[in-house]
């Protein structure tokens, strides 16, 4: 760490340096530092408490990793980030929560203003092996934000976003919630696995699925299929190979220009080669999946498919509105 006072036996200052330039009193203690040698370093300014019991020996703003082994530290043996601190540190959020969440084994109680402590019979099993600081797994992390979510697309948006980013697998998130005695949504989860392990990587592809596509007895569909167009490498959302028909679902509630001109760039390269695409936001699958369905069978309709869409329900649109080919 840069401005970091070495002055302390070298076998410590090499643990200090791979704790982002932190170090716990217990640590301090055991390399042959007195309580007065700490306090004077604290005293003069040159070291500064994070929690108590553990130090940054730098003066200066600590940064983020310093604050997370702080947390560790603090929390003690067997302690591991968790939840939201760990989804930071796997890539499956962007902005860090302000809260430090932590995971300690059952057998002791730790309170500490800053951190979301919680505890677990199973911390050894849940730790992600030859990683620092120490976190959960991918895997277990992605059952722990479920567990506290709010509702089930909360849920659905943990699972999807694993296995779009290719954090992990289809198997690796069923073998880690058979492990779990209580999970909820335990049902709907194993289908948005299955969904995951198909290529849906969002929930608004996951809703699409299930409730435009699947309700309504339309084709299957293949999901972030690779396309180059001029040598550029894209993915479609949704694609009907046999009616070269794709779908593009956004989730987005603005449009920046580069990126509107950019999809509507790549519609109509796709239009050139006989694909067409149709786009469909949140609000058309989430507030109209019946409409969404009927308009997607006449597209297919249109595209050559032969069969003919389902109603959901008995008020569903699509038994009122399909025209089966050759009516008047």
């Amino acid at each position: 760490m840069p401005g970091m006072n070495y002055d302390i036996p070298d076998a410590v200052a090499e643990t200090a340096h791979w704790q982002a330039g932190t170090l716990s009193r217990r640590q301090l203690l055991d390399a042959g530092l007195t309580s007065q040698m700490i306090a004077t370093r604290l005293e003069r300014r040159r070291w500064q408490m994070l929690y108590r019991g553990v130090y940054a020996l730098f003066s200066g703003p600590p940064p983020r990793a310093a604050w997370l082994w702080a947390a560790v530290l603090r929390a003690g043996d067997g302690a591991v980030l968790s939840h939201q601190t760990a989804a930071e540190l796997h890539g499956l959020i962007e902005s860090p929560a302000e809260t430090i969440y932590v995971t300690v084994p059952s057998t002791r109680r730790v309170r500490t203003p800053g951190m979301a402590i919680r505890i677990s019979g199973r911390v050894g099993e849940a730790r992600q092996p030859n990683r620092e600081p120490p976190r959960t797994t991918v895997e277990e992390t992605v059952l722990d934000l479920i567990q506290l979510s709010r509702t089930f697309d909360d849920a659905c948006g943990w699972l999807t976003r694993a296995c779009g980013r290719r954090l992990t697998t289809e198997a690796k998130l069923r073998d880690a919630l058979s492990q779990r005695k209580k999970m909820p949504w335990r049902a709907e989860l194993d289908d948005v696995l299955e969904a995951a392990g198909h290529g849906i990587h969002s929930v608004l592809e996951y809703r699409y699925v299930r409730d435009v596509e699947r309700a309504h007895g339309l084709p299957r569909s293949r999901h972030q299929v690779r396309v180059v167009i001029d040598g550029q490498v894209m993915y479609r959302d949704v694609y009907y190979d046999e009616y070269r028909l794709a779908v593009e679902l956004d989730g987005r509630l603005a449009h920046p220009d580069e990126e509107r001109w950019r999809d509507s760039r790549r519609d109509n390269k796709s239009g050139t080669r006989g694909i067409y695409t149709a786009r469909y936001s949140w609000r058309d699958v989430y507030g109209h999946p019946c409409e969404t369905a009927l308009l997607q069978a006449q597209l297919l309709r249109e595209r050559g498919w032969p069969g003919t869409p389902v109603p959901c329900s008995a008020g569903c649109p699509v038994g009122r509105g399909w025209q089966a080919p050759g009516a008047a």
